[in-house]
Order: structure tokens, then sequence, then C-alpha cells
């Protein structure tokens, strides 16, 4: 397994099947849309690419300083296809952002997941994560 960061277009297309596994509303074009918008945002993602040049795994994430953090990595995205889950990818994935966040000077890395992935849910209480709220959204209606 080989840890890269999404540097380009290209990358970023070898990554979107796995990032659509996560987030299926995407098509390819709105992720390079939005991967564009989030880039000066300080937004980074990371893919295992397999020897054969596959990508089954990728995690998105971000580094920002709030009052009640300091400086933190927060992970927006983590995704592995579901017929490559229980490999170590998001496993390897966590460990590389945990490495950076540490070498970055980052007191935490924190994530928010859905309620519903207990799968995911066992590997951050695996890597030490703790629970330490909910998470709460106001939509606003679509014009």
């Amino acid at each position: 397994m080989q840890i890269k960061l999404v540097e380009s277009t290209t990358d970023l297309a070898l990554c979107f099947e796995a990032i659509q596994a996560l987030r299926p509303h995407l098509t390819l074009a709105s992720c390079e849309a939005l991967f564009a918008q989030m880039r000066p945002e300080s937004y980074r993602m990371a893919f295992v690419q397999e020897p054969s040049g596959e990508v089954y795994a990728v995690v998105g994430f971000r580094t920002m300083t709030m009052f009640y953090t300091g400086k933190i990595i927060y992970i927006d995205d983590l995704s592995t296809l579901p017929a490559a889950r229980g490999k170590g990818r998001a496993s390897a994935l966590l460990d590389f952002v945990i490495d950076l966040a540490q070498k970055e000077g980052c007191q935490a890395v924190h994530l928010d997941s859905g309620h519903h992935r207990y799968e995911a849910h066992r590997l951050y209480l695996q890597k030490r994560f703790r629970i330490a709220s909910h998470h709460f959204i106001l939509d606003f209606p679509q014009k």
C-alpha cells in the first residue's frame, strides 16, 4: 500500500469511485468543482494506491484552528469501497493523518461520523478517538 496526496485532477479522478462510495450525490464534475473550492480552505486528500494502480480508499481533511480546540486536523471524508473493506486501508489512512497532525503541531484530530456507521466507529475507537459531542445542523430551503 502506498499513500499519496491528491495533486491533480487526474489523481482526483482515480479517487472518485472511493469518494462516491461515501458521497453518492457527487458526479466527477461536481467533485472536481468542490475540490477546487475546498483546496484554498486547506482541504487535502490522501489515497491508498495499490500496486495495480487501483484506488480503494481515500481520506479528505483540513487544518483549522478554533477557540475550543486550538489547531487541529478535521477529517471530512474517510471512505473505502465496500468490496475492499477490512484490509487495513482506512486504518493506514487514519495513521497517516494522525502522524501528519502531530508533525504539523496540531493538538488533535477530529471527525464526525453518521450514527449508523458502526464499522467505522469500531475503527475510530480502536484508534483511541472518543465520542465527544453531537453534531447539529440547520438546513436552509433550496432555492
